[in-house]
This record gives structure tokens, C-alpha cells and sequence, in this order.
């Protein structure tokens, strides 16, 4: 039994056959590395292809590819961006994570998962050593409000951790 192609399929084939080595140049000028190049190549005449009905009643459907090429391009170089900010905050948090030692990376961790404000509040408190006033006027918060997350937060802690080890760690009230 023969398949019949359809003139869709032919000239798809047509088109492939002639924007392939384009569209791989393209590709490499790009990123100057032949496996993303081919990557690129790839990507685009598979988007060209889903939307072949559409694309070969074009003028040009090789600009359509080479768009297609060029936007996918700039979608990898965005993800890198947000990689590479990803994995530098977490390089410059491990390296802070390592300062504080078995004790600290406990308390850190039971501080993390407290609510932002109470965290915000002991952090500056506690950590930053600074009077409740000041801590107040950072947060934009009422004293009361800030003395009230404080307690709540310690109390918190003291209840994850026990008191002997919020004690040790220095986290009293002052």
C-alpha cells in the first residue's frame, strides 16, 4: 500500500530542503556553537512545519522560520539571564549558610519558614541588632506592631526549637 503525499507535504519538504543550511548558519552566528545552531535549526522548522497551512501561503516562509529561529534565540538567552541570577544568589546564600555553623543553619532554616513580617522583624531585631524604634520606621510598621511579631515569632521559634536551644542561639527578647 503507497501513501500518497499531499502538495502540502511536498512543498514543506521543498522549503526544508533549501532553509535548513540557513537557517543553521543563522543559528550558529547566533550563539557561535554548532549543536545550539542545530538545536535552533530544529526548533524553528518544527514550529515552521505545525504552522505550514498558514506559513507557505506567505511570500517568504523562510523569514517566518527565521523568526521563529530568531525569537527562540532570545527565550534562551532570557532563561540564562534568570539562571544565572538564580544560581548566584543561591552561590552568595550557601556561602552565608556555611558562615553559620550546624546551630545556626538550624535556627536559620526554623526562621525561614516563619511569615515574612515576623521574620523581617526578628532578623533586624535580632540579627541586626537594632531597637524596636528602628525596626519599626524600616517596615513601616507601628511599634506595637513590631514588639507583637517579635513576641509571636519567638514564641514560634521557642515552640519548633525548645528554649534551651533559642537560649543558646542568643534569640532572647532584650
Amino acid at each position: 500500500m503507497t501513501t500518497r503525499v499531499s502538495d502540502a507535504e511536498l512543498q514543506f519538504r521543498e522549503f526544508f530542503a533549501a532553509e535548513y543550511g540557513r537557517l543553521r548558519g543563522l543559528g550558529y552566528l547566533l550563539p557561535s556553537d554548532w549543536a545550539e545552531a542545530e538545536e535552533l535549526a530544529q526548533e524553528a522548522l518544527v514550529r515552521t512545519y505545525r504552522a505550514w497551512p498558514r506559513v507557505r501561503r506567505h511570500d517568504r516562509p523562510g523569514a517566518y522560520a527565521r523568526k521563529v529561529l530568531i525569537n527562540r534565540h532570545r527565550s534562551l538567552l532570557r532563561r540564562a539571564k534568570v539562571e544565572a541570577r538564580h544560581l548566584a544568589g543561591r552561590r552568595a546564600e550557601e556561602a552565608y549558610e556555611a558562615e553559620l555553623g550546624t546551630d545556626g543553619l538550624v535556627l536559620w532554616s526554623a526562621v525561614r519558614r516563619l511569615p515574612t513580617r515576623q521574620r523581617a522583624v526578628l532578623v533586624l531585631r535580632y540579627h541586626e541588632d537594632l531597637p524596636e524604634a528602628e525596626v519599626a520606621r524600616l517596615l513601616g510598621l507601628p511599634l506595637g506592631t513590631v514588639k507583637s511579631l517579635a513576641h509571636r515569632g519567638l514564641a514560634r521559634l521557642r515552640g519548633e526549637l525548645g528554649s534551651a536551644a533559642m537560649e543558646e542561639s542568643g534569640g532572647h527578647q532584650r
